[in-house]
């Protein structure tokens, strides 16, 4: 509540955090209304301690007053203000389970838009930094509602048997800090939402505790939906452009500003230099120790590991936001120049129409689908719905580049690549790529994928890229067959459709949302062959063309030729054009 700052005993909350230079937390979620407290309203310190720290109504003294006097008993006072069962703290040496020493109250999410927006937010002027700071707070609500709506999930019975959506809705502490951790103080804009278990069953209004596995499994899904958002307001609101950035080579690209100076990212991180400075020491540990790379999961363990090694301790310097923005600026005009500070927003602007010349933001929902189910079927093998939702987020967050979604998008996508292209797996709920409908023409090329899941010497998002590529043009590839076989041209050779008898047609029209089968097939051999007979053909119509020409000329070159007659301009004969084939007009699929 104070962020890094300490706060001395008898210092009231306010007070302390002033001296931190963080503004007051405020409340949010439609959870609100059932403890009487508003959207906006400040976190106080009592409410923070009892609905945080007690799971008890934030208003509980005054509710416990009213009973009292209305000649309830203490206990029964106290027991009226606690939302579902009463917590308590055991600290027994008896107890083993760790759950019952200390139990779980809450939920902290964390908001943290890209590198780049912090270093805009940092350095630019009061407008640009107010305008970010609006996008951040929009972009946070909308991903909130949808926790609240898609999501979060309450659970009762022994062992959670029973689940249900949250009748009201959630209950959020919002608390926005300003600077990382790091030994020296560098930008991070980011807001703690921490989330109150508490929450209201759907059919008796009774209270109890959300689902965590419900809303951890989520947590990838939802940082996909914020950064699509955040991005999208940044391109409204100031005319940015957004593109991609290899962080790691091999590993899934990041969307940055356009314009932004790259060495400015490397001023902004230097809490991960250091995490990856003594990653690179366990990782070579690792490999002397196991004589193999870490994988996937060791991997990820060993970055907590050098995350923890290398953290600070809270700074016991306090400064005020603007003095904060004060020193990064003389810091990063110091290391790079007055002209690389001062003339960023130009910079973005005029990467934005740079963009914007060469990319066009269409999304096509069946390659977004196939492209979402390469990715995912990759780098999991085995994967669940949650999983196509993040990824079909981060296509539209790349296909866009900050132009705004239809409502609903990704959820369209997901619900094609579920229906056309995945199979079910095992007794749950789980899901892998369906490679007879990926392949449908092409039997012996149904196994392409998978050498590619167990490929060791390239990263997993590397394979995933070439997979989706493949797969993409494959689709291409059976739409330009398609319209050669239904759009007869003037010398060209009408090409017999492939055979149907394959276990999965291949699905390209869409009615209603829902694929329909295509009448064609995908076979990359009758693709060649009627590549190679049009080329035959073409040369055939240029030499008999080429030879009646020289006809023509021997016939009349002993004669004078005639003058041209004039044409009339209104009757002047136009060249005919012809759509092009493959060409698309713009806007969504």
């Amino acid at each position: 509540m104070v962020g890094d700052g300490h706060r001395p005993a008898g210092t009231p909350l306010r007070a302390a955090q002033d001296e931190a230079g963080v503004p007051p937390g405020i409340w949010k979620g439609r959870g609100l209304a059932a403890v009487g407290l508003k959207a906006g309203d400040v976190v106080t310190e009592r409410q923070a301690e009892l609905l945080l720290g007690e799971g008890r109504h934030p208003d509980a003294d005054r509710i416990e007053r009213e009973l009292l006097a209305q000649g309830k008993s203490p206990a029964q006072a106290r027991r009226a203000t606690v939302l579902g069962r009463p917590i308590e703290h055991n600290r027994s040496p008896k107890t083993d389970k760790a759950k019952e020493r200390t139990p779980w109250l809450a939920f902290d999410l964390v908001f943290r838009p890209p590198a780049t927006a912090h270093i805009a937010w940092a350095l630019m002027d009061d407008e640009h930094r107010l305008v970010l700071e609006l996008c951040d707070d929009i972009a946070r609500d909308k991903t909130l509602a949808w926790t609240e709506k898609s999501v979060a999930e309450i659970r009762w019975k022994a062992g959670g048997k029973e689940r249900a959506r949250v009748k009201d809705g959630l209950v959020v502490a919002i608390f926005r800090h300003y600077e990382s951790r790091a030994t020296e103080s560098r930008p991070l804009l980011h807001t703690h939402a921490v989330v109150s278990i508490r929450a209201r069953r759907p059919h008796d209004g009774k209270w109890g505790n959300l689902s965590a596995d419900s809303l951890m499994t989520h947590i990838v899904a939802a940082d996909t939906l914020y950064t699509l958002y955040f991005m999208e307001e940044v391109s409204a609101r100031l005319g940015w452009v957004w593109e991609p950035r290899e962080v790691t080579p091999g590993r899934r690209p990041v969307m940055e500003i356009a314009g932004i100076d790259q060495r400015l990212i490397g001023w902004q991180s230097i809490r991960r230099q250091q995490i990856e400075d003594a990653l690179s020491v366990l990782t070579d540990q690792y490999e002397e120790r196991q004589g193999h790379p870490p994988g996937e999961k060791a991997g990820y363990a060993l970055a907590c590991q050098a995350a923890d090694q290398t953290r600070p301790p809270k700074r016991t310097e306090l400064l005020s936001l603007t003095e904060l923005r004060t020193r990064w600026r003389t810091s990063a005009i110091r290391a790079f120049g007055a002209c690389t500070v001062y003339r960023l927003a130009e910079r973005a602007r005029a990467a934005a129409a740079a963009v914007w010349a060469r990319v066009r933001p269409v999304v096509d929902v069946v390659l977004a689908a196939v492209d979402t189910v390469a990715v995912v079927y990759v780098m999991r093998g085995a994967f669940a719905r949650h999983h196509l939702l993040a990824e079909a987020r981060r296509h539209l967050a790349y296909a866009l580049r900050g132009q705004p979604h239809q409502p609903g998008l990704d959820e369209t996508i997901v619900q094609a690549a579920v229906d056309d292209y995945t199979r079910p797996v095992g007794r749950g709920r789980r899901m892998t790529a369906d490679l007879r409908a990926l392949y449908p023409g092409d039997t012996e090329d149904q196994g392409v994928l998978r050498p590619l899941t167990r490929k060791r010497t390239a990263p997993p998002y590397e394979r995933a890229r070439l997979a989706a590529d493949a797969l993409a043009a494959r689709v291409r590839a059976a739409r330009r067959t398609e319209r050669l076989g239904s759009r007869p041209r003037p010398y060209a050779v009408a090409v017999h459709a492939a055979s149907r008898s394959r276990p999965r047609p291949f699905r390209a029209i869409r009615k209603g949302g829902r694929p329909l089968e295509s009448e064609t097939g995908v076979d990359i051999d009758a693709l060649e062959q009627t590549r190679q007979t049009l080329e035959a053909a073409a040369a055939e119509l240029a030499a008999t063309l080429q030879d009646s020409r020289r006809a023509r000329e021997a016939a009349h070159s002993l004669r004078p030729q005639p003058a041209p007659a004039a044409v009339p301009p209104s009757h002047t004969q136009q060249p005919s054009t012809q759509h092009t084939p493959g060409r698309t007009t713009g806007g969504v699929a």
